[in-house]
């Protein structure tokens, strides 16, 4: 699906030279989750379904413009939104060919493939909470009690960075909260959706914005940050 350095002699992630198309592989539950995905507006229309045995599809984008980690983080975000198989969400996935038939059940199954758009898709078309660890842009690192910086990124700055991502790219802030709250269930208070897109909101008034930390609740805590 993605295209490898011109002397590559493995297909492994540091191998892969630029990154031309998305896919989630829907191995169970097919026409549902395609119903769902088409419903969601979530994703654009697929480039390509491949129907690929009874009721499993793997469904395919053509984009541009999309780095390695955004695009596994896009894949990963699909799978569990929709359902697809968690092991198909690498870079270096190969994907069933049509015209070719799969024996991996029986009787054999004649794989085929029918095309439904034809423009390529950009980061921004896609509207998927997805975990941005890779995007690390977005955030600033937060510290220890010793004043050393942390490696890792705390889910809250993750909240903070999708809700910068989906205001900037235009998504409607209620969406924002809906998608912030139901991803986060009861694991934060009610106000906590809110808070995090109404400070992003904020920050994006307030040019420019690619330093402002990660907002935390109300109830600030050891690790908590602010909004200057």
């Amino acid at each position: 699906m993605n295209a490898l350095k011109q002397d590559a002699a493995t297909r492994t992630k540091d191998q892969v030279s630029a990154i031309r198309h998305l896919y989630i592989d829907l191995d169970h539950g097919g026409e549902e989750a395609i119903a769902r995905m088409r419903n969601s507006g979530l994703v654009p229309q697929p480039n390509y379904v491949l129907d690929t045995s009874p009721g499993r599809y793997q469904i395919v984008w053509k984009v541009e413009g999309i780095g390695q980690a955004e695009a596994e983080s896009l894949q990963r975000a699909m799978t569990r939104e929709f359902g697809g198989d968690p092991a198909a969400t690498d870079s270096t996935r190969v994907l069933r060919l049509p015209g070719f038939s799969n024996r991996k059940h029986r009787p054999p199954h004649f794989v085929q493939a029918r095309s439904e758009a034809s423009q390529t898709y950009h980061l921004e078309d896609f509207k998927m909470r997805t975990d941005p660890d890779e995007r690390r842009e977005h955030t600033v690192p937060t510290h220890t009690d010793k004043g050393q910086p942390r490696d890792e990124v705390t889910q809250s700055e993750r909240d903070w960075a999708f809700a910068k991502r989906a205001l900037a790219r235009g998504d409607d802030p209620e969406e924002v909260i809906r998608r912030i709250t139901d991803y986060r269930g009861d694991q934060k208070h009610s106000n906590y959706a809110r808070y995090t897109v109404e400070k992003a909101q904020a920050a994006l008034r307030s040019k420019p914005f690619r330093n402002a930390p990660a907002p935390e609740e109300a109830s600030a805590s050891r690790d908590s940050m602010e909004i200057p």
